[in-house]
Formats: C-alpha cells, structure tokens, sequence
C-alpha cells in the first residue's frame, strides 16, 4: 500500500515538471508569435521566461533523479558485476542526496534573500520571490525523491530495476 503513495508521489512530480516544460514553451511561443505578427511584447516576457526556466530546472531535477534519466557515465558500472553495480548506484544516489540536499538550503536562502530585498520584475513590478519559491519546491521534492531511491536502493533493489524499464506512457 505504501508502494502505490509513493508511486502516485513520483508520478506527480513528474508531471509537474511536465507543466512547466508547456509553461515554458507557451511562454516563448506566444512572445515570439505576438512580437513578429502584431508588434505587441508581453510585458516582463523576459522575466517570466528566465524565472519559469529556472522552476523547470529545478523540477526537472527531480523529475530525473528518481528515475536516473540524467546524464551518466556508465564505464565501470556496465563492467561490473550486479552486486558492484548495486554499490556504486548507492554511492552515487548518496553523492547526489548530499550535492543536492546543499543547494536546497542554499536556494532556500536565495528564496528568502529576493523577498526580504523586495526584488520586482522590471515591467509590471510583480515581486520575483513566489517564482524563486516554486523552485525552491522543485529542489525540496528533488531532495525527497532521492531519499526515497536511496531507501529502494538498499532496501527494495527490485522496484529499481522495474522503474528503469518502467515504458514511458
């Protein structure tokens, strides 16, 4: 039972990262088509562009920490036996945890320092902080689905395997 949450955690996240992949991309689409067919520039598109960019990082990183869609370089661990490679996805999961554990806090402190400095966007002056905020989110729920990996690493190796030959849908 606590496997289906956890699953219906990860899916989540997951298609939160997706949104703001759409987000993104109708940001920019409706810039470019307002600025080349009507001469009309969306106020702060910019800003908001730069800003929702920066949410999608962070929630694409956690999209893909769970899961282990990022870049890797495998030399030594498809060389390695199971048992090695096991080892070395723990270690490196732990590696991981620990890098991205720190800039959680240290953008936590950004997060704070942009509201307390009252830093506004520079056509509609809409403070910058909620934005910095949905990031900040994306980071924490980066940091939580790592531990969990981490857990299912050591613990539950089986539901690793099945969630790297998970098709995607």
């Amino acid at each position: 039972m606590k496997r289906i949450y956890m699953d219906r955690f990860i899916d989540t996240i997951e298609w939160i990262a997706a949104g703001f992949v759409g987000i993104v991309a109708a940001n920019i689409f409706l810039g470019v088509l307002l600025r080349n067919l009507f001469s009309y520039s969306i106020p702060d598109a910019f800003d908001f562009g730069r800003l929702l960019l920066g949410i999608l990082i962070f929630w694409g990183i956690a999209a893909t920490s769970y899961r282990g869609g990022h870049i890797t370089v495998d030399l030594v661990w498809a060389n390695a036996s199971p048992r090695y490679q096991r080892m070395i996805d723990v270690f490196a999961t732990l590696v991981l945890l620990f890098v991205v554990s720190v800039q959680t806090y240290t953008l936590f402190d950004k997060v704070r320092g942009t509201y307390y400095d009252n830093v506004l966007t520079f056509d509609l002056h809409l403070p910058t902080w909620p934005f910095f905020a949905v990031a900040w989110a994306g980071d924490f729920s980066a940091v939580l689905l790592i531990a969990v990996r981490t857990y299912r690493l050591i613990f539950q190796p089986e539901l690793m395997r099945e969630a790297k030959i998970k098709p995607v849908e």
